[in-house]
């Protein structure tokens, strides 16, 4: 029999060169929940990597990029799994969307895209993040990381911030009371505090950098929105 993998010809139940198995077990109760224990495992899965990025986010994401990938969730999926326990809290609760176009027939196309982003927050956080890391890279030069680098913090920094929000929005789900602008400055505050102690070396300008650099690549994120949405009324 030869290695589906590697067409290596194998006499046991694994294969000798690449080391995957002759056949695969079949997907059942007992994979899946393998699986949901892989995911939420406390060392080394989702609540460990939440927990140490809440309480030494600097020293553990500075840790996961210079020494030791393996103890923290992948970066892109924490990010995509926090925004989607954000969206799937704000659903349940229907809480009001974040970015209400009063005018949607005026602004038809802006009021689209808004609705994609509020479906797809993984991904748009993601894009997000590219302007954010470049204004943070602009004001901090003398930085030891490059901007993929920054990227990859702001993956883990972004994606703690929506279960800022996520937390939040359970809240005022259960209680009823509007407490968004809360979990905005809580969530802003966090961004500062953790960007500040990797990029600014814990030091007061770099906590303040850490902010404006925050706002001004949201804000310039938005402004990239509108201005698409006006690039496809104008061509359409």
């Amino acid at each position: 029999m030869n290695c589906k993998s590697c067409n290596a010809a194998v006499a046991d139940k694994y294969c000798g060169h690449c080391g995957n198995p002759i056949a695969l077990k079949r997907v059942d109760s007992h994979y899946i929940i393998h699986e949901v224990q892989h995911v939420l495992h406390f060392e080394k899965g989702i609540l460990y990597t939440i927990k140490e990025l809440l309480i030494r986010p600097g020293v553990n994401i500075r840790r996961f990029l210079t020494e030791d990938r393996s103890r923290l969730v992948k970066p892109v999926i924490f990010l995509i799994i926090c925004s989607l326990l954000y969206t799937l809290m704000t659903h349940f609760f229907h809480i009001e969307k974040d970015h209400y176009v009063s005018d949607s027939i005026r602004y038809e196309t802006f009021a689209a895209l808004t609705t994609w982003i509020e479906g797809h927050y993984g991904y748009a956080n993601i894009i997000m993040g590219l302007f954010i890391g470049a204004w943070l890279k602009l004001f901090m030069r003398k930085s030891a990381y490059n901007y993929y680098e920054v990227l990859i913090m702001l993956c883990f920094v972004i994606g703690t911030g929506m279960l800022i929000y996520t937390l939040f929005a359970l809240v005022q789900g259960i209680s009823g009371k509007n407490i968004k602008l809360v979990s905005e400055v809580v969530s802003l505050l966090y961004s500062m505090w953790a960007i500040g102690q990797i990029l600014g070396g814990r030091k007061i300008k770099g906590y303040v950098l850490s902010l404006v650099g925050y706002i001004l690549g949201m804000g310039s994120f938005w402004l990239a929105v509108e201005l698409l949405a006006w690039i496809i009324d104008r061509f359409k």
